[in-house]
């Protein structure tokens, strides 16, 4: 088994869900290396009983701490149950861990239902090659 480097953040409205999933699916996480922002984080790791690398909250920098990590080529997977029915004061921090999940390929589950199809696939407990975009061509142009 590849060991993952996991984030995991959860909006208020759908930290439950992603407790109840969690627990649901503790024998899948545990082998692997969990983060999260702040609450989810704490909440997280109470309920599992497991290590959880906590990261700031959300609109405090949290969100944009894993997208640091991401940007690193530190995290495998991201788990980001988000609430599309209410407003966020850091949203634009959100499209920008979204956009930074896209332009580095990483896999992203947004609710329960695509959640237990990435935790379920061959290539979650297995190697998964990942292309990681070649941007030299971007970081290299004359500006």
């Amino acid at each position: 088994m590849e060991t993952k480097r996991i984030a995991l953040v959860a909006h208020d409205h759908k930290k439950k869900a992603m407790v109840n999933w969690a627990i649901h699916n503790i024998e899948k996480l545990k082998p692997h290396k969990l983060y999260a922002t702040g609450t989810t984080g704490k909440i997280l790791e109470e309920a599992l009983g497991v290590k959880v690398e906590k990261l700031k909250s959300g609109p405090l920098g949290g969100d944009q701490q894993i997208g640091a990590l991401i940007a690193e080529l530190k995290i495998d997977i991201l788990f980001f149950f988000w609430d599309p029915l209410e407003p966020h004061p850091h949203d634009p921090d959100v499209k920008a861990l979204l956009r930074l999940a896209v332009v580095w390929n990483i896999p992203v589950a947004s609710n329960i239902a695509s959640a237990d199809y990435l935790i379920h696939s061959r290539f979650f407990d297995g190697q998964y090659d990942r292309e990681i975009p070649d941007f030299s061509e971007y970081t290299n142009r004359a500006t």
